[in-house]
């Protein structure tokens, strides 16, 4: 009997585990090649997992709303057409004890203190795991532990310094003692009163995972926020002078977006300390300027799709990448590569025609830049005759900073260097 089995994908450089949101076959189903298996989810893309080869369905090893580690089988395909109990039958001892391991969801510490592999949201590596049962750590316990890895994952490193500290504080285990015993929630709750007409509704899967993101984002790094007004009345001249050719002859709209893009990507190259990820006390200088722009989503939700290597597109390559993304964003038909490897991110508040604001660092990466609405001003202007007041198209830019890595000379410096770049565009060039 052959068969063939089907593992989580590696869906991005940062993943490590997915969501099983939705089978659409069921054991003893026939399936061709390229026929949609399953649907699953991470924090940041929904995708739909295609058969590579055609059979039988022998066993589907995880019910709906599992999260399954990258690289564990998911679903086993008979080539031959065989059933699913002779499929079982079939397996040596030690394979059907490797495929019947499941993970259940809010599963209970057991007699013997071993931890769940799915035992909160947060993922824990097999060894941290298998360390934390050996030396009596409970799931709780575990989940107060500060983590110094990608997205305050708790390390080996971490664990095993907890371990040695807490060996030589014995105060510090009471403390750990009393906590578990009363079982407080790991995140503070505010008591919210409902009044009668108020209606409540429950955040979807999307919804929650940005929630969860902002938390950690705020709690991780010390925000710090600088602002400087660009002038951009020749890119708004420029603009116009060109929008209706380039719509004739791309069938696209020619937005400010990939004017901003390119200035962004330009000070990056000049300052790439701003083009950074912090991870512990180690700073990351990312080699590749890739951008994220934040694109709303009709369901309200927001996504952040990336424009890789944007230092080495041309404008007019930038501008047909964010409308491609835009729209398959929009159509919910973004690609996990799509919107995995940012290094620095883009939101647009100028869109909703606010005047600026104050984002969220999008984690790991270490800053991001918020484009205002245009207006138009009264503004000086130096003359060789003397100063003049004339009518200019103003726009805030704020840029959110991680000030464990980023100074305030240093974000400052690159924020004006964007403005520079964008006041200093060339209304000749062509797109």
């Amino acid at each position: 009997m052959a068969l063939f089995e089907i593992v989580m994908p590696k869906l991005g450089e940062s993943v490590e585990e997915a969501t099983i949101t939705k089978w659409f076959i069921k054991e003893n189903d026939t399936v061709k090649e390229d026929d949609i298996l399953v649907e699953i989810a991470t924090d940041k893309v929904d995708s739909d997992i295609p058969s590579p080869v055609a059979g039988r369905v022998s066993k589907v090893l995880f019910p709906v709303d599992s999260k399954v580690a990258v690289g564990k089988v998911i679903v086993i395909i008979d080539l031959d057409g065989g059933t699913a109990e002779q499929a079982t039958s079939a397996k040596k001892p030690e394979e059907k004890a490797a495929v019947v391991e499941t993970p259940v969801a809010n599963t209970k510490l057991a007699v013997n203190n071993e931890i769940p592999k799915n035992s909160s949201d947060r993922f824990y590596s097999p060894l941290v795991r298998s360390i934390a049962s050996r030396e009596n750590i409970s799931a709780t316990e575990l989940g107060s532990i500060a983590g110094t890895g990608r997205d305050n994952r708790v390390r080996k490193e971490d664990l095993l310094t907890y371990i040695k500290n807490r060996s030589t504080s014995p105060i510090v285990r009471v403390t750990e003692t009393k906590k578990e015993a009363s079982a407080p929630a790991d995140k503070p709750k505010v008591s919210v009163s409902v009044s009668a007409g108020d209606e409540i509704i429950e955040m979807d899967r999307i919804r929650k995972l940005i929630a969860d993101h902002m938390v950690m984002s705020v709690h991780t790094a010390p925000h710090v926020t600088n602002m400087v007004e660009a002038d951009v009345t020749d890119i708004v001249i420029w603009r116009t002078k060109n929008k209706d050719a380039f719509q004739k002859r791309e069938g696209q709209n020619l937005t400010y977006m990939p004017i901003i893009t390119e200035a962004v990507s330009k000070a990056l190259r000049d300052f790439p300390r701003v083009n950074v990820s912090v991870d512990g006390y180690k700073i990351i200088i990312r080699k590749n300027i890739n951008i994220g722009i934040a694109v709303s989503l009709p369901d309200g939700n927001l996504i952040v799709p990336v424009i890789k290597q944007a230092d080495q597109k041309s404008l007019l390559g930038i501008a047909l990448d964010l409308n491609k993304l835009a729209e398959s964003a929009r159509a919910n038909k973004l690609g996990p590569d799509d919107i995995s490897g940012g290094t620095f991110s883009i939101t647009n508040f100028g869109s909703f025609r606010n005047v600026m604001g104050t984002p969220i660092i999008n984690q790991p990466q270490a800053a991001i830049l918020a484009v205002g609405t245009i207006e138009k001003k009264p503004a000086v202007l130096e003359t060789p005759s003397g100063d003049v007041i004339a009518i200019r198209h103003k726009m805030f830019l704020s840029l959110t900073y991680d000030h464990r890595a980023i100074d305030g000379a240093l974000g400052g410096a690159f924020l004006r260097k964007v403005a520079d770049y964008l006041e200093q565009f060339d209304t000749k060039r062509t797109i």
